[in-house]
């Protein structure tokens, strides 16, 4: 079994008398596919947020590497090695790959106090990383724009990387894209693991999490209904846990 990147312990989030996220306990381990699953408003949002920075937990701690640490902001959690990729990725169409993967943190040098981009660098580092995830990009200079939505996913998870990132959130990465941009998309995914990133996948779409997960936990109104193996269960079981049809979570949601 991998080691735990991060460690959430009874992780509770409460906005005024709303409580959206209760008592969640769970590992993300390196080189590893977690996936989120749940309906819409069952906390994964809320969660991925603490994760990120976005939020403060109202109760609860978080571990990395075994140290509790503290996120006051996203940037304090990049600065600890998270980083999360939105569904809207976020990404300047009229920049190009390389200056989208290193924007804000370009290479520069100084000559004669005067800065300059070390672009041949930031190209060799971006095509390096694009050659390693076999994401098919054959210019690391076209412009973000004319890249597929695939593609797009791939330039990314490079600006993770990029950053060093060591846990990797996908928020809904095969939204909208067809059959085959999918394909590419859940390989990314599954490469990142094998480099030895924690990947937590957020996902609606269940045959995309059985053939790309390692573990599934659900989610179900603010809290960890189950969590699974993909090898010691199946979907049939996975829905009935987000519906709330399966037996464990109908005793739960009795005592509550």
């Amino acid at each position: 079994m991998n080691a735990p990147f991060l460690i959430a312990k009874g992780i509770t989030k409460r906005f005024g008398a709303l409580t959206a996220l209760s008592e969640v306990d769970l590992e993300i381990r390196s080189g590893e596919v977690l996936a989120l699953l749940g309906d819409n408003g069952a906390g994964k949002s809320t969660f991925i947020k603490v994760l990120a920075g976005a939020h403060s937990p109202s109760d609860g701690e978080l571990l990395i590497n075994g140290v509790p640490v503290t996120f006051s902001s996203p940037k304090d959690a990049a600065t600890a090695g998270i980083a999360t990729i939105f569904q809207e990725l976020a990404l300047s169409e009229n920049l190009s790959i390389s200056e989208n993967v290193f924007l804000g943190r370009e290479l520069k040098r100084s000559v004669l106090g005067i800065p300059f981009l070390r672009r041949k660098e930031m190209k060799e580092r971006v095509t390096g990383l694009l050659k390693e995830l076999e994401a098919h990009v054959s210019d690391s200079e076209a412009p973000v724009g004319s890249l597929s939505g695939g593609q797009r996913q791939a330039v990314a998870i490079c600006r993770a990387l990029n950053l060093n990132a060591k846990l990797v959130i996908m928020d809904e990465p095969t939204a909208a894209l067809a059959v085959a941009e999918t394909r590419k998309v859940l390989s990314l995914t599954r490469r990142l693991a094998e480099r030895g990133c924690a990947v937590v996948l957020i996902s609606h779409n269940i045959a995309d999490v059985f053939e790309v997960a390692d573990r599934i936990i659900v989610f179900r109104r603010g809290r960890k209904v189950a969590e699974k193996l993909r090898s010691h269960t199946n979907p049939e079981e996975i829905v009935s846990y987000i519906t709330g049809a399966h037996p464990d979570v109908r005793a739960l949601d009795k005592t509550n």
